[in-house]
């Protein structure tokens, strides 16, 4: 194994991962993350990034107790959001409401050390994601680190984005089609599909996962930026922070294995591609699977996800879940178990009102919008917020949105 795929790069720094948690709903995410990141890769630790003034201390507790076991480091940061008012205000463009909160992942820059030592090299995760095999070697390779350096080094490492909209949903431009999606032309698990300008889906990244080399001029490059955007401009953005990365690094990242980001929706849209013993890291897009339970149809059939074609994927979750809650129920960790199970389906398979909005009514909201603008009844009970209707009541456990923040 490489110098650049070792965790340790023998001259004090690091290769590390970071995650963001800015809501208690996605608690059992992150713990998980943590848990199955450590079983693959247990010398690499992994950073959450948490918003105090959001996450319960109950919450926060949780992580500290999982700390202990999971080789992470917690890493409490400010919001950023966008200023509301000063007549600059607009109809909210993004696709969802739960995006609200995912301008503070720009925070991941900032992130210049851990515990007095230096990171190298840091890869961000999505906290919806859980770990099926060691991420590094197909993170933190010789190529990466290669390409990562060269230039200005104002680079980043993704894998493209998926714009086949087999769902249809009504919020995704014209251009969003399979013939434009770069995984269509993946035949093989082994496969890895080039950035091109044309067409310009097949230049876009998601950003569930992405890889950089920490600097100060890195992070001032991707926070000047955002501080140089009209926060109207900023506003129109579907994903806010994966649409705003794209534009900012545009022309400067590489493509790598759709096994680092492999959207559970490809099972079944890019079969071809996809394998399920080489899934490395699992992102689990849209509803989450801790939010309800795994059904059963008289087939014999798993059933979850909006659509019920999620069974086996969310399956999986479940299954390392019941380690991980066995594992600490042996280790005595009553209190992280208690505060865990606040967040996850219950046995019953009665969601709650914490769950719904990570759940199937999270992709019943999305599609109640169509070019920025809500269509129809999108169950705004709730008020109006800057970003369009609110979708829910606040979350057990939250304390609201906090400060609005911008830039550093």
């Amino acid at each position: 194994m490489s110098t650049q795929e070792r965790d340790d790069n023998g001259n004090g720094s690091l290769n590390a991962y970071a995650t963001l948690l800015t809501r208690p709903s996605y608690l059992a995410g992150a713990l998980l993350l943590a848990y199955t990141l450590h079983h693959h890769s247990p010398t690499t630790p992994l950073i959450i990034m948490y918003t105090p003034e959001t996450m319960s201390d109950p919450a926060v507790a949780a992580l500290r107790a999982e700390a202990k076991y999971s080789n992470t480091v917690l890493y409490p940061v400010e919001h950023l959001r966008l200023p509301v008012g000063g007549g600059d205000d607009s109809e909210g463009g993004m696709v969802a409401e739960r995006f609200i909160d995912t301008w503070t992942k720009l925070r991941v820059f900032e992130v210049l050390e851990v515990e007095g030592r230096k990171v190298e090299r840091l890869c961000f995760l999505d906290a919806d994601m859980m770990i099926f095999s060691d991420p590094s070697p197909y993170i933190f390779s010789q190529a990466n680190d290669a390409y990562l350096a060269g230039g200005d080094a104002k680079r980043l490492v993704a894998t493209h984005i998926c714009v086949c909209n087999l769902d249809g949903d009504a919020w995704a431009p014209a251009s969003w089609t399979k013939e434009n999606c770069a995984h269509s032309y993946v035949t093989s698990p082994q496969g890895v599909p080039e950035v091109k300008a044309e067409p310009s889906t097949m230049a876009e990244m998601n950003t569930g996962t992405f890889a950089f080399r920490p600097s100060p001029a890195l992070a001032s490059f991707v926070l000047a930026a955002f501080d140089d955007t009209p926060p109207r401009e900023l506003r129109r953005l579907k994903f806010p922070d994966q649409d705003f990365l794209n534009i900012v690094f545009a022309g400067r990242w590489r493509s790598v294995s759709w096994r680092v980001n492999a959207l559970k929706t490809w099972r079944y849209w890019h079969p071809r591609m996809w394998a399920d013993d080489e899934v490395t890291v699992l992102h689990y897009i849209v509803d989450k699977p801790w939010a309800a339970r795994v059904q059963t149809s008289p087939s014999g059939a798993k059933i979850a996800g909006y659509k019920g074609d999620d069974g086996e994927t969310h399956g999986w979750w479940w299954d390392v879940f019941a380690r991980w809650e066995g594992e600490r129920r042996e280790l005595g960790e009553a209190e992280l178990l208690d505060t865990t199970a606040r967040y996850v389906a219950g046995v019953d398979g009665k969601d709650s009102e914490e769950m719904r909005a990570v759940g199937g009514g999270a992709q019943a909201f999305a599609k109640k919008w169509a070019d920025g603008k809500p269509v129809g009844d999108v169950g705004g009970d709730f008020g109006q917020g800057p970003h369009g209707p609110i979708l829910r009541k606040p979350m057990f456990g939250e304390r609201g949105h906090g400060r609005v923040v911008r830039g550093r």
